[in-house]
């Protein structure tokens, strides 16, 4: 028996936890071996079929402020952690993404017990956004191995030492035949001659604050403009979708449909192959908009506290935040930070893309450049056999 514990957080976290679990066991299957699996995680992985411990999807923050409500539950979930290790030793650790619960938690196991290989999957991107002189490896001193989504990761983390794998992104596995236009459109109850605008916030709490209010005003500008605009907004957690709805009405939204979180997952590639333009926040998302060619405009803000102490004492640097443009190395979608983040604002870039031309074309020319740096398809199963293979070294 091979007992695995996979540790991750936010809802982005969970559903990648869950693909990776899907990919496990077929792998263990194929070998023959039995397998346990205990995660840290949301409903996703359990759906898949990890023994939940703990849910931490609901646990997601971006800023310092933001973040000190989660100290003492990440601290709480640690302590369940040591708990578990004395009654039911693992075999190995997969950390998955949310950055400071998983470094905390990395450094503490390799602390207590030295020989436990951890192995992490979707790692910090320290190759990017670069803090102070940029030489942050921390993780070099607890992992065995990382799992690389993206090949200038996996060259920054060999150069400093690491031991890496190239696996890929795993959004190559998820994003695949897309529905048409027409056919995503009747799903989904549309008008098939009106324009798709999709808003996608929040996978966290305060994006909701920060981020709701302008995506939902712009929406509103938009459809003065274009009175037969239909706005659709996935929602990330089930607490989400009453806050979405009431900024949608709040803003002067008409036709707005938020889609409840339990169906958002499934739906995916269908609002993407609805939509002919997105406005929202800097992540992953910005991959998956990418890869079922959706233009796109990307804002993103956090409290004034947190963005003073990043600038000015942290001395952050980044010469992009979304995905996309930090791959290609180059401003290919439009990006408003903090203050520049307004309505207006995302009005006037979203306009040229809403209307066609160049410079929707443009940005469709980039995507097709930008799938060539992510690897191929049979990501999942990559990552899962490497990690199978590290627990039989």
């Amino acid at each position: 028996m091979v007992r695995l514990l996979i540790s991750t957080g936010e809802v982005s976290g969970d559903l990648q936890g869950s693909l990776l679990i899907a990919a496990l066991k077929r792998e263990a299957e194929r070998r023959g071996l039995p397998l346990e699996l205990l995660a840290l995680g949301g409903s996703r992985m359990q759906a898949a079929g990890a023994e939940l411990l703990a849910d931490t999807a609901p646990m997601g923050a971006i800023g310092l402020w933001e973040a000190v409500p989660l100290i003492l539950p990440t601290l709480q979930l640690q302590a369940r952690v040591d708990r578990l290790l004395q009654d039911r030793p693992l075999d190995a650790v997969v950390l998955i993404d949310y950055v400071g619960a998983n470094v905390r938690l990395g450094r503490k196991l390799r602390h207590q017990h030295p020989d436990l290989p951890i192995i992490y999957y979707i790692a910090p991107q320290e190759w990017a956004w670069r803090f102070g002189d940029g030489s942050t490896t921390e993780l070099l001193g607890f992992t065995d191995r990382i799992l690389s989504i993206f090949p200038a990761e996996a060259e920054f983390y060999a150069a400093r030492g690491a031991e890496v794998t190239w696996v890929g992104h795993p959004l190559l596995d998820s994003v695949t035949n897309l529905p048409s236009r027409f056919e995503a459109r009747q799903r989904l109850g549309l008008d098939p001659q009106g324009s798709v605008l999709l808003l996608l916030p929040a996978s966290r709490p305060q994006e909701l604050r920060y981020l709701m209010p302008h995506l939902a005003r712009a929406a509103a500008l938009l459809q003065q403009r274009d009175p037969s605009l239909q706005v659709l907004v996935p929602a990330g957690l089930d607490r989400f979708e009453q806050p979405l709805a009431e900024a949608l009405e709040q803003a002067g939204v008409r036709r707005g449909r938020v889609i409840a979180a339990k169906e958002a997952d499934a739906l995916k590639t269908t609002l993407g192959a609805a939509a002919d333009l997105a406005l929202g926040k800097s992540g992953t998302v910005n991959l998956e908009l990418a890869l079922m060619g959706v233009p796109q405009v990307v804002g993103y803000r956090v409290s004034r506290m947190t963005a003073f102490v990043a600038r000015h004492l942290l001395r952050f640097q980044v010469d992009h935040i979304s995905p996309v443009n930090l791959l290609l190395k180059e401003r290919l979608v439009p990006e408003l930070l903090q203050d520049e983040l307004s309505a207006e604002a995302l009005v006037a870039q979203a306009l040229p893309l809403l209307e066609g031309g160049a410079e929707r074309q443009r940005m469709l020319d980039g995507y097709q450049r930008l799938r060539t740096t992510l690897g191929q398809p049979g990501v999942t199963d990559r990552a899962a056999r490497a990690i199978l293979d590290q627990v039989s070294e």
